[in-house]
């Protein structure tokens, strides 16, 4: 609620038209506001033109279009960007935009938490713990507010979109969070809305086993998985949520995924860390691993944080690694880093104002001066 007025960002087809009912509308005014916010982009009742006039001032009594507002805006030397959003209740989280460097388009990367809970040991999310799931307005809000940045309403055509594909990759565990989810990317590639189609979309998983087929049954999109090491032993130290769903139990949840083919890999994340998983031995038993699955790899080097206690492997550690499993006939690019400089790189996202509350605290402390919410 905002100023006592309900966001109909975020309502699903149903509940949207739900709404309109308990105001005494017929559906056809939910397929009206659909158009005008999630094709046209349009956040103003008055602007709504096939909606009279009485009803758009009906609607402004009752309702709002709200996205999350823009706390800051950050271009990197490569034209990475990322967007710090604020949310009503004064939570934040990050949205970034990763441009595809051979072609004029690329992928908005989503948050779904604000923080996370599953402390991965090499993330930077990860110390900054779990505040709370996203709702399924803040996550698609996000898509539409780099919309709003590049200017992509009304909803282009597929040829001619800069922001083609969404990665359910940014701050928190999508599958912890997994209704708000499902409802936002439902909205998203909802044909007479913002319309991604499906195989555009990506969503990516520390490995929550109990969820994975469901995620594949109701959205059927792209699944990745953060694996990042061959053995239990390594994977307990690095990742806990392997303590709970081991590597036997994640690798057969992968197998079923509904939709896995040759046509539609499974994309397994490994971030390469110096002398932990980086070996040529870790290459051949990670073919060994999942051996028999439609897979291909993005091979990450380490993207250093402040406090971390890993290091980026050398280049001819990486190259020797993605070498053998592309040997083996699989796709394993080595991912460029992409907006260090904004710390916008996979595993850096983490709310500014975190960062900057944490530091203040920091400095009062060594001051000698009491914490002003102690």
């Amino acid at each position: 609620m905002t100023n006592g007025l309900k966001n109909l960002i975020g309502l699903s087809r149903a509940d949207l038209a739900a709404e309109m009912a308990t105001i005494g509308e017929k559906p056809f005014r939910a397929k009206q506001l659909w158009h005008w916010m999630y094709n046209r982009g349009e956040t103003d009742f008055a602007a709504m033109t096939s909606i009279s006039k009485t009803m758009q001032a009906r609607l402004a009594e009752q309702y709002v279009v709200r996205r999350p507002r823009v706390e800051r805006d950050l271009v990197s030397e490569d034209t990475t960007r990322k967007w710090l959003l604020k949310f009503d209740d004064g939570n934040e989280a990050e949205t970034v935009f990763i441009p595809d460097m051979d072609e004029d388009r690329g992928a908005v990367c989503i948050s779904t938490q604000v923080g996370c809970t599953l402390t991965c040991r090499f993330c930077h999310t990860g110390t900054q713990l779990l505040v709370r799931n996203l709702s399924a307005a803040e996550i698609v809000g996000q898509f539409m507010v780099a919309r709003d940045a590049y200017g992509e309403w009304p909803t282009p055509d597929d040829g001619g979109r800069r922001l083609s594909n969404i990665v359910v990759m940014g701050m928190g565990e999508p599958l912890y969070n997994f209704d708000n989810v499902a409802t936002a990317l439902e909205i998203a590639m909802d044909g007479e809305g913002i319309g991604i189609s499906r195989r555009r979309i990506t969503l990516s998983t520390s490995g929550v086993v109990p969820m994975m087929k469901l995620c594949g049954e109701r959205l059927g999109v792209n699944l990745a998985v953060s694996l990042h090491a061959v053995t239990d032993e390594i994977r307990d130290r690095i990742m806990p949520i392997n303590k709970k769903y081991p590597l036997a139990e994640l690798i057969r949840a992968c197998r079923e995924y509904p939709g896995a083919s040759n046509a539609r890999r499974i994309t397994f994340e490994y971030i390469m860390l110096k002398g932990v998983n980086d070996s040529a031995a870790d290459a051949r038993a990670l073919l060994k691993l999942i051996k028999g699955l439609p897979a291909k790899f993005n091979l990450i080097p380490f993207n250093a944080w402040p406090g971390s206690e890993f290091e980026t492997p050398e280049p001819r550690a990486v190259k020797a690694f993605s070498d053998i499993l592309q040997d083996a006939g699989y796709s394993a690019p080595i991912r460029m880093p992409r907006g260090r400089d904004i710390l916008a790189a996979c595993g850096q996202l983490r709310s500014e104002s975190q960062r900057e509350r944490a530091s203040l605290a920091k400095a009062r402390a060594a001051a000698g001066i009491p914490d002003e919410h102690g």
